[in-house]
């Protein structure tokens, strides 16, 4: 068919593959970065001497690339150590689950809020800048501790400021004293284990808390995750879905704050719970094998755009 007017196509489709993969190579890749190496490659783009900034942009929004956060991901995150710690950590969880007394996976991890948070896009009139308004002062942080499990939140509990060993030893004694009390009321054949899972950092693994789990080895292990693994720990997906609630919340005063984060918890079924837990587990095969995994939990957790879930909306 004759052509009949209107831009005529610069590259090829075979073209435009090979622009996407530079981006795809280098996500911090800028446009001008593409034109120059488009200009310089005498092999695959022959034909071309120059080409606009403007024709770039246009062949990567057709092919539906749009410019976003860029999410730090550490370079030890794929080491073979790294590795080689996530598959000791998957062969650990496929021993317990494999132990004939019941057992129930509990994790556990902190998050901080401050009054002066929001989200960090919005919308107004080109040319206005888009707006909010917060505290004049910044006020202190506000850390929550919660411990999930396949039920939702077994317990909860807010600090001004941060966690160290003692208020972690504090915290301990409540979910135990809720888990025990409620094997009390609905007794089974054996008593349950609760495996708490929680991440690496230091005052997880001080003196006095191997001594409370020495303590209490009736009823409870601990299990730590390998470091740059947010993708085996499903309350990373329970704090970013709990934050969003919370800023949904607007709160002004610590006492409102307070009262969003709790409220926020309710808000979240059951159902989200399992889903995250899941989830995490579909990551077990990827460390059995060793591969790469990046610490996105957006595109990495949910590669396939149509299966994304955002437990926030």
């Amino acid at each position: 068919m004759p052509h009949r007017g209107g831009r005529v196509a610069i590259f090829t489709a075979a073209q435009e593959t090979l622009i996407v993969d530079m981006v795809s190579e280098n996500n911090l890749i800028r446009l001008r970065e593409i034109r120059d190496k488009v200009v310089a490659d005498n092999v695959n783009f022959e034909s071309i001497d120059d080409v606009s900034l403007a024709t770039i942009d246009r062949v990567l929004r057709r092919q539906k690339m749009r410019m976003k956060q860029v999410y730090m991901v550490p370079f030890e995150g794929n080491s073979a150590r790294h590795k080689d710690l996530c598959y000791e950590y998957v062969q650990r969880i496929l021993q317990l689950d494999a132990m004939a007394r019941p057992h129930e996976y509990l994790f556990l991890d902190e998050a901080g809020f401050n009054l002066q948070k929001r989200r960090q896009r919005g919308r107004n009139i080109i040319g206005q800048r888009a707006i909010t308004e917060v505290p004049g002062q910044r006020g202190g942080n506000i850390t929550l501790c919660a411990a999930m499990g396949s039920e939702g939140l077994v317990h909860r509990h807010a600090v001004l400021g941060s966690y160290n060993t003692q208020r972690l030893l504090t915290f301990l004694e409540e979910p135990r004293d809720i888990l025990l009390d409620r094997q009390q009321h609905h007794p089974g054949p054996a008593h349950h284990i609760y495996v708490i899972i929680w991440d690496n950092v230091h005052f997880h693994r001080t003196n006095q808390i191997r001594e409370w789990f020495t303590t209490n080895s009736n009823q409870f292990l601990n299990v730590c995750l390998p470091p740059y693994s947010p993708f085996l720990n499903p309350i990373e997906e329970f704090f970013s879905s709990w934050r969003w609630k919370v800023y949904d919340r607007q709160p002004y005063t610590k006492e409102n704050l307070l009262r969003a984060m709790e409220l926020a918890c309710v808000d979240i079924p059951v159902e989200a719970f399992q889903g995250w837990i899941r989830h995490s587990r579909a990551f077990f095969p990827w460390c059995l094998a060793r591969d790469n995994i990046a610490c996105d939990v957006d595109e990495v957790m949910w590669p396939d755009a149509a299966q994304r879930h955002d437990a926030a909306q």
